[in-house]
């Protein structure tokens, strides 16, 4: 027979584990975020991330390039874009022309080609700041998931579901899981970072 103290330790570490695993899901989804974005910041090297979330007007929806064309990298500075259907080249060239990617579609009627130029000092030294902008939009949210996390486990120990012990511990906890998050933002950020700078 489980004792009634026993049945409660359970309870209220099932508690803890639900608050800190929801916690951990949702700073998880924020570092994926993070480096999501960074993908889309262009270093001095061509890369399909560049372009695959750009949008095109196909039969009347807007449909992300990925799906409607393969990428390639022939060179390190050039993309290769093959559309599945050749009716929408046009369309995909006028969308990568009004994109922020910088750079002139040049299309042969098959084919759709994009000439990364190398980035200057000056634009390198800017992409820099917008990726330190993302990894810190990132730890916010990091910061506020920990203080929500925190709500909940106090509001738990107020009703008498955790111990004052267990919200010790729990808190500690969150305080190591935010931290291994905040880490892995800074990591991503710093490998970004030498890219953006390695000329």
């Amino acid at each position: 027979m489980v004792r009634r103290d026993e049945y409660a330790g359970a309870v209220s570490d099932d508690v803890i584990e639900l608050v800190l695993l929801e916690a951990a899901e949702k700073m998880d989804a924020a570092v994926g975020h993070v480096q999501s974005q960074f993908q889309t910041v262009r270093t001095g090297r061509a890369v399909p991330a560049l372009v695959e979330r750009i949008t095109i007007e196909y039969y009347g929806s807007p449909v992300p390039l990925q799906q409607l064309a393969s990428i390639q990298v022939p060179e390190a500075r050039t993309l290769l874009i093959k559309p599945h259907d050749n009716s929408t080249l046009g369309a995909i060239e006028k969308a990568i022309g009004a994109s922020d990617l910088g750079v002139t579609p040049n299309n042969d009627g098959v084919v759709i080609r994009l000439n990364f130029p190398a980035l200057t000092e000056e634009r390198r030294k800017e992409y820099v700041k917008v990726v330190k902008a993302m990894a810190e939009d990132g730890r916010i949210v990091i910061r506020n998931q920990r203080r929500d996390a925190r709500k909940d486990l106090e509001a738990a120990e107020k009703d008498s579901q955790i111990s004052a012990d267990q919200l010790e511990r729990a808190e500690k906890e969150l305080e190591k899981i935010t931290h291994d998050h905040v880490e892995r933002i800074d990591g991503a950020l710093g490998r970004k970072e030498e890219e953006l700078l390695e000329v």
